[in-house]
């Protein structure tokens, strides 16, 4: 089975599961940037629940740009910001220490252009997961295609494709109850080497 995604920030579980399962995986990078999508954001469970980490960017209505040309803006220290948010939420979970080494140069590594800090963080979690998928990108934009089953979708933040996954133990689920895909974080600081062998037995809606 082939598949076409956005690359995004830390992806949702429901990329991981489609990626999982999938032969081939293309990458959309041809299309614009567009805001409020997981391009440049991801949920983690925090203390008090859902905590959005959001990648700040240099991007205007007026002057849109191509996904792969959007630059991050750095004045505001978010990468600081998301690994201390991280260390908060999951530095009591099973296998936050077992990845940290990994993870950890991500966010103090001075990045230029969200596409490609996104496919570099892409890398370092297929590492961790112990998963080589195969990926090729895009080379036009084609808003319909015929080669590949299209998941473009899930990039929305308010994606009308709704998962729903098996739950499995959570950090805070004690306070606020299983909160479903989340970014895949989540699942690797909980589940670990059990990672993949979850994403392989999840069901997505869309295939």
């Amino acid at each position: 089975m082939s598949i076409l995604l956005h690359p995004t920030y830390f992806p949702s579980i429901a990329h991981f599961v489609a990626i999982a399962k999938a032969d081939t995986i293309t990458f959309e990078v041809c299309d614009n940037f567009v805001k409020q999508t997981y391009r440049n954001r991801s949920y983690i469970y925090g203390a008090n629940g859902p905590l959005l980490l959001n990648v700040p960017v240099v991007y205007s209505q007026k002057n849109r740009k191509p996904y792969s040309a959007v630059s991050v803006f750095h004045e505001e220290h978010w990468q600081l910001q998301h690994w201390k948010s991280l260390e908060s939420a999951y530095r009591t979970s099973p296998f936050f220490e077992f990845y940290e080494d990994e993870l950890k140069p991500l966010f103090f590594e001075k990045v230029e252009l969200l596409l490609d800090f996104n496919l570099k963080c892409f890398e370092v979690i297929c590492d961790c997961l112990q998963l080589a998928p195969h990926i090729t990108t895009t080379t036009t934009f084609e808003k319909q295609i015929t080669n590949a089953v299209d998941l473009r979708g899930l990039v929305n933040a308010k994606s009308p494709m709704k998962q729903h996954f098996t739950p499995y133990t959570q950090v805070f689920s004690s306070k606020h109850g299983y909160i479903e895909n989340l970014s895949i974080l989540d699942l690797l600081f909980n589940e670990g080497p059990n990672a993949l062998n979850y994403l392989e037995n999840q069901s997505l809606t869309a295939l």
